[in-house]
């Protein structure tokens, strides 16, 4: 029974280990298409000019991302201020003062009796918060799909190795062909439903999710 839960330890914490290379996302959708082939008429009325399956890409227009599976290249140019400012006060005070009159008691006069008394109290709240964040970079994406209004459903990943560090950047949106430039690019805050994130696994991270998973496995041996 022990061997066996220690194998089951081992290739749980190997998987985990080969996970941890690759971030979780929150993108759903592919992030890369082939294209389809484009199947020329039967009979072609081919030209000097024209030229039949080319006529997706008119003579006096520049090249850019119009079919699946074609590539462009997304500027990301993202910043994003928030503050918030909220402040409260109260205060609040009182008095109060009680005399009494001359009290005879027998032939003694007592002098007059008297309570005084006050209050006050102060509160004040006050908050302050800010967030700035700034996403700068390039990253090309493959036209995954083609909506029915000529919309370009795109997404992309990138992966970049520095040392023990595997960054990924990973892009996807909705892009109208209108913002396409003529180098075939668009700015990131032109894409309608952009999900951009930027994570990346070290090693320090598959570490961590080994010795959780091999507190949980040890909590349970039978020792």
């Amino acid at each position: 029974m022990r061997n066996f839960l220690w194998s089951v330890m081992g290739t749980a914490l190997l998987v985990s280990a080969g996970c941890a290379n690759t971030p979780s996302t929150s993108i759903h959708q592919p992030m890369t298409a082939r294209p389809t082939e484009q199947k020329a008429a039967t009979s072609p009325l081919n030209g000097t000019i024209f030229q039949a399956g080319q006529n997706e890409h008119p003579l006096f227009e520049d090249r850019h991302a119009r079919n699946v599976g074609d590539i462009l290249t997304i500027n990301i140019v993202e910043t994003t201020s928030a503050s918030e400012k909220s402040s409260s006060n109260a205060q609040h005070s009182g008095n109060i003062a009680a005399n009494t009159s001359n009290v005879t008691y027998g032939s003694m006069l007592l002098r007059p009796l008297g309570v005084t008394g006050s209050s006050s109290g102060t509160l004040a709240n006050k908050s302050d918060s800010a967030g700035n964040n700034t996403f700068s970079g390039t990253i090309t994406v493959t036209v995954t799909e083609v909506l029915p209004n000529g919309n370009l459903l795109v997404g992309g990943e990138k992966q970049v190795a520095i040392g023990q560090t595997n960054e990924h950047v990973r892009f996807s949106g909705v892009v109208s062909p209108s913002t396409i430039t003529g180098s075939n690019t668009v700015q990131s805050t032109q894409v309608a439903d952009a999900h951009i994130e930027y994570k990346d696994a070290t090693h320090v991270d598959q570490s961590a999710v080994m010795s959780m998973l091999a507190r949980v496995f040890l909590s349970v041996l039978p020792f």
